[in-house]
């Protein structure tokens, strides 16, 4: 039998243990995995685009669990009554192929993105950072702050979005997991004196809703919005004024902010910094930017923290999706077995 979190599980899990002691958990998972990232087969994801969006696929396995995340990305889901983003997962037993645990996705990759970006907040960011800026306050809003909380004690956030209705959600939500939050009246004055700025916003653009006159020296910036082809956010001279750092460098080309930079741009990827093979901030006033656009390891760390947290409780459910009969050579014997003679 399968191991199985559907959503009313998922749901019911982070509320009882919290969303943010949750991400601070799958922290420790995304960073201890990253630090033997060479024991993973890696690959960039494998998409179907449309007109309508993206639909994807993120493998990668470390010869003991394989795992995969299906995903989409259509931004004009909201507007039709449905969500951008949806995702399942699935871990597997390398030994014998068989899944031994699947689960809804959409709720933990939230989790999972803010735990990437606190991972790298951590190895980036100055030490004493106070302020978040978020631009952009969709469904990952709320996450990416409390992934900054977790990591460097950030709990005074500041909001932008052109919805209006967008930023109350942020503000109603967080207030009372005690941050203090400002909505902007603009993305300028949103950015203006934060340490960390996270970008999040969902049009498929080449957007630059981050300009280089905003950034003041010393920000860390989380480019988390853009994440497939033709889909930016900051301007391509923060990048050249910056030191990047990526996950997985051929799947950023592709899909990330330095898809509109030179081809042979420098980058770091930031699994280096957290085996300290290569420097992370070079100084107090070097702007930093984890250019993300989140990497299968990621789903991985984010599918083993699950699964581990919620065996053996009320949570995790089993289900009949592997054929198994008696005898392993048989399986029409499965049919035979309960149908009438002859048939």
């Amino acid at each position: 039998m399968t191991e199985f979190v559907g959503v009313h599980d998922m749901v019911r899990w982070i509320a009882a243990a919290g969303a943010e002691p949750n991400i601070a958990g799958m922290a420790r998972y995304v960073r201890n995995d990253f630090r033997r990232w060479e024991s993973f087969d890696k690959t960039p994801r494998v998409a179907s685009h449309t007109p309508f969006g993206v639909i994807e696929l993120m493998p990668t396995s470390d010869s003991v669990s394989y795992a995969f995340k299906y995903v989409n990305g259509h931004p004009s889901n909201p507007a039709r009554g449905f969500q951008t983003v949806t995702a399942f997962g699935a871990l597997a037993d390398v030994s014998t192929g068989y899944p031994v645990f699947l689960a809804e996705m959409t709720l933990l990759t939230a989790l999972r993105t803010a735990a990437t970006s606190a991972v790298a907040a951590k190895a980036l960011a100055r030490p004493d950072s106070r302020r978040l800026a978020l631009i952009g306050a969709g469904s990952q809003a709320e996450f990416q702050a409390m992934g900054m909380r977790s990591a460097l004690g950030i709990d005074q956030v500041t909001v932008w979005d052109t919805d209006p209705l967008a930023m109350d959600k942020v503000a109603r939500n967080l207030e009372p997991l005690g941050f203090d939050v400002t909505v902007a009246t603009s993305g300028r004055e949103a950015v203006r004196a934060a340490d960390v700025v996270t970008t999040c916003t969902a049009d498929k653009a080449r957007a630059t809703v981050l300009p280089l006159d905003w950034i003041e020296p010393g920000m860390h910036i989380n480019a988390v919005g853009g994440d497939c082809p033709g889909k930016t956010e900051l301007d391509p001279e923060i990048l050249r004024s910056a030191g990047v750092f990526v996950e997985f460098t051929p799947q950023t080309r592709i899909e990330g902010e330095i898809q509109a930079v030179e081809p042979e741009f420098p980058v770091t990827e930031l699994w280096e910094v957290l085996v300290d093979r290569r420097p992370g901030r070079a100084s107090r006033d070097e702007v930093t930017v984890f250019d993300s656009v989140g990497f299968a390891i990621e789903d991985f760390s984010a599918l083993r923290y699950l699964r581990d947290a919620v065996r053996g409780t009320a949570w995790v459910t089993h289900i009949d999706l592997v054929a198994e009969p008696e005898d392993p050579k048989d399986l029409f014997g499965m049919i035979t077995a309960l149908s009438p003679i002859g048939v």
